[in-house]
């Protein structure tokens, strides 16, 4: 069974930063893209960032030259560093990540982290 668990959320004033983490476990053979998704209140769940396992990046425009994605392959484990952070940055961020454990690629999610920015 393939397990995400993220941690690093908290509240933080506006300004401030964090850096979320989330690592992958269980029976995994590879890992393709990882990424990151929130959902503010009465929100649908939206895209933050994404990071393949080569390295390449996607960001939200709303989160662009303020946030980081990154990974590190040999511990299965992605973050996201948030910098200058917003109210409206305030949600529960939830870990993605493309695993394949035998033969085929699932999409698997983390049980959400909750970030409060206060202004």
């Amino acid at each position: 069974q393939v397990q995400l668990v993220e941690s690093g959320g908290g509240l933080v004033q506006a300004g401030g930063s964090l850096r979320l983490s989330c690592a992958a476990s269980g029976r995994i053979f590879s890992i393709d893209r990882m990424g990151w998704y929130r959902q503010g209140p009465g929100n649908e769940r939206d895209l933050v960032a994404t990071i393949t396992s080569g390295g390449s990046t996607n960001y939200a425009d709303s989160v662009k030259g303020r946030f980081t994605i990154s990974r590190d392959n040999a511990k299965n484990m992605v973050y996201l560093q948030m910098n200058s952070l917003k109210p409206d940055d305030t949600a529960v961020y939830y870990c993605n990540a493309r695993i394949r454990g035998s033969s085929l690629y699932y999409q698997y999610w983390g049980q959400g982290t909750q970030v409060t920015v206060s202004s």
